[in-house]
């Protein structure tokens, strides 16, 4: 073959109708991730995108929403504990699951119910 595989460029993450502000709300200021200018000719489509380590998070309106409660992106975080601790001091509801060998991982609920993995391989 001559293609090749190279990694994920971003995930989209969908949200409803109007949900700029409150995607803004969570993923820029609670989590510290950079919003980034959506192209010009994508912006009437709403929704917003954020700069995550390197890669992107699109947040996309999609009219018939309806949140993803199995299927999640998964984040590296360093120092996953002290992410946590910072949550859980906001208020946020961590999730917690089976152990996965070789990782510290927990889950939370984004505001408009799609389920968020962060982990940190040891």
């Amino acid at each position: 073959m001559a293609f090749k595989f190279s990694g994920v460029d971003h995930v989209q993450l969908a949200a409803p109708e109007g949900c700029e502000a409150e995607a803004r709300k969570f993923f820029g200021e609670l989590l510290g991730w950079t919003e980034i200018p959506k192209p010009e000719n994508l912006r009437k489509r709403g929704g917003v995108w954020f700069q995550c380590g390197t890669h992107q998070v699109h947040i996309g309106v999609q009219k018939d929403f309806v949140p993803a409660k199995k299927a999640h992106p998964a984040f590296h975080v360093e120092n996953l504990d002290e992410l946590l601790q910072y949550l859980v001091q906001k208020d946020v509801q961590v999730i917690d699951d089976e152990p996965l060998e070789g990782a510290k991982r927990f889950y939370l609920i984004d505001p408009f119910g799609n389920r968020l993995e962060f982990l940190e391989w040891l």
